[in-house]
């Protein structure tokens, strides 16, 4: 009795298993040595945000990754050191695969905060990072300030936690 429960189970687990995009997405990275250089002017400027985070949307739902939404200023060292993480040899083509990522700059934390807003978030300090999915849904509520102390975290942590909010919308 207990097989003919597990066998729709095991068909659906062997057919996404079987998935090409599924198969070809790369493992969390084991960042080991690389050192991640702040990146100098990661955040474009303050205007255009919205669109921007509208365009991520429309390509996370076209391809099925989730929204990584960075909030920062290019005078935070953690956001400019977070923006170095995510450049890392190891981990950029990860975070490709995974995210569609986009930076929103909010000035001196006065300007594009609708944004974080409009799923739940106030923004009080820089970087604040969402994972979204393509409908909408925040997967990392009690994470979003995480990665504000950027500088003091190694590189392997910042991807750990990327990854393990990431998995919550599996």
């Amino acid at each position: 009795m207990h097989l003919r429960r597990l066998l729709p189970l095991t068909v659906l687990m062997a057919g996404l298993a079987a998935t090409p995009a599924l198969a070809e997405l790369p493992p969390v990275p084991q960042v080991g040595q690389e050192t991640p250089k702040p990146v100098a002017a990661p955040y474009g400027p303050t205007e255009g945000a919205q669109a921007q985070v509208d365009a991520a949307f429309k390509t996370a739902k076209e391809s099925g990754r989730n929204v990584l939404i960075d909030f920062g200023g290019n005078w935070c060292p953690d956001c400019r050191m977070l923006a170095g993480v995510l450049d890392l040899p190891s981990v950029a083509p990860w975070v490709a695969a995974h995210f569609v990522t986009v930076s929103v700059n909010v000035g001196r934390i006065n300007t594009n905060l609708d944004i974080a807003r409009h799923y739940g978030v106030t923004i009080k300090a820089v970087p604040t990072v969402l994972i979204v999915t393509p409908q909408g849904r925040l997967l990392n509520p009690d994470g979003t300030l995480a990665l504000g102390d950027a500088r003091r975290m190694s590189a392997q942590a910042v991807v750990d936690l990327l990854a393990g909010w990431n998995g919550r919308g599996a």
